[in-house]
């Protein structure tokens, strides 16, 4: 790019998003200063090691100042904190943004904390692995892939703007949702697919007629794939459940229900039934792959997909 977006960015949170954030504005150009800050010694130092940032600082608030956009990558339980921490020291007119997978919760630890003239404007990249940490980043991981934001009534219409742009710039889509219409849609497509993979893998390690080493032998069936997701961040998804309980808790009963259903066809011997499930859904896959969102590769693609800064 000829000029940077924004002059300095502050990444509060350093794990897999923000290390891919850091990763992708230096390659693009997207700042002329960027400035890492966590909690963890570390952490930060690694950051430093893998020279993420231009400066880094363990303190938030030292780390927002001047700063033109802030994103806080943090596990969403510790948003509330992190916001009393750098609302002092946030520039006027700065861009004030996050990660979090769920956005009602985020949006109620946040806003009281904002001061006049920042503009706050939640956000949720779709992208993730089940790695964590500053290590595990990679500049294309928003590449294709949607980042909903959630802006608030009354937001700067120029700075939602300002914030697309950034997120294009990074590689992604941009779509905008009611908050709590977000929390739902992600309670589906997101939480409830996590939470009945750490489900499924833990009964499989409770099971007394199944030993570990036949859990291990035998992956290479439909239960590596739910241990991808079962890997995933704990504290993270901890965080996610105890936020997004409403909506988690009715997509729950809904599979509940949904579950109980094909429990029946498969008691009754209902074939046809079982039949039309399976062919509806199967379409499912054929449509995400079609949206870009997923490549038809064998083995998923697993062996065909290598980012370049690991390769």
């Amino acid at each position: 790019m000829a000029s940077p977006m924004f002059d300095r960015i502050a990444l509060i949170g350093i794990g897999l998003i923000g290390s891919s954030l850091a990763r992708v504005i230096r390659r693009e150009g997207l700042a002329g200063e960027i400035v890492i800050s966590t909690r963890s010694a570390d952490t930060l130092k690694r950051a430093e090691e893998l020279g993420l940032g231009d400066r880094y600082e363990r303190d938030p608030a030292k780390a927002v100042k001047g700063a033109d956009l802030v994103i806080v990558s943090v596990p969403v339980g510790s948003s509330g904190d992190v916001a009393a921490a750098i609302a002092p020291s946030l520039k006027r007119g700065a861009i004030l943004t996050d990660v979090g997978s769920t956005k009602g919760s985020v949006i109620a630890q946040i806003e009281p904390h904002v001061p006049a003239g920042v503009h706050f404007i939640p956000g949720h990249p779709l992208a993730g692995t089940e790695k964590s940490g500053p290590d595990a980043g990679f500049a294309d991981l928003f590449e294709n892939r949607w980042c909903i934001l959630t802006p608030l009534e009354g937001t700067d219409p120029e700075a939602i703007e300002r914030l697309s742009a950034f997120w294009r710039g990074c590689g992604s889509n941009i779509d905008t949702m009611d908050p709590a219409h977000h929390d739902m849609v992600l309670a589906i497509v997101s939480h409830l697919p996590h939470i009945i993979a750490y489900n499924i893998v833990g009964t499989a390690d409770d099971l007394e007629t199944v030993t570990k080493s036949e859990v291990i032998k035998y992956s290479a069936s439909g239960f590596r794939d739910f241990t991808r997701l079962a890997a995933s961040d704990p504290t993270m998804w901890r965080d996610v459940c105890l936020h997004n309980k409403d909506a988690i808790l009715e997509m729950l009963a809904r599979f509940s229900e949904d579950l109980a259903s094909l429990q029946r066809a498969i008691r009754w011997g209902d074939g046809d039934k079982l039949f039309d499930l399976f062919t509806r859904t199967r379409a499912i896959r054929r449509s995400i792959i079609e949206a870009g969102q997923e490549i038809d590769a064998p083995d998923f693609g697993r062996q065909a997909i290598v980012h370049p800064e690991k390769a």
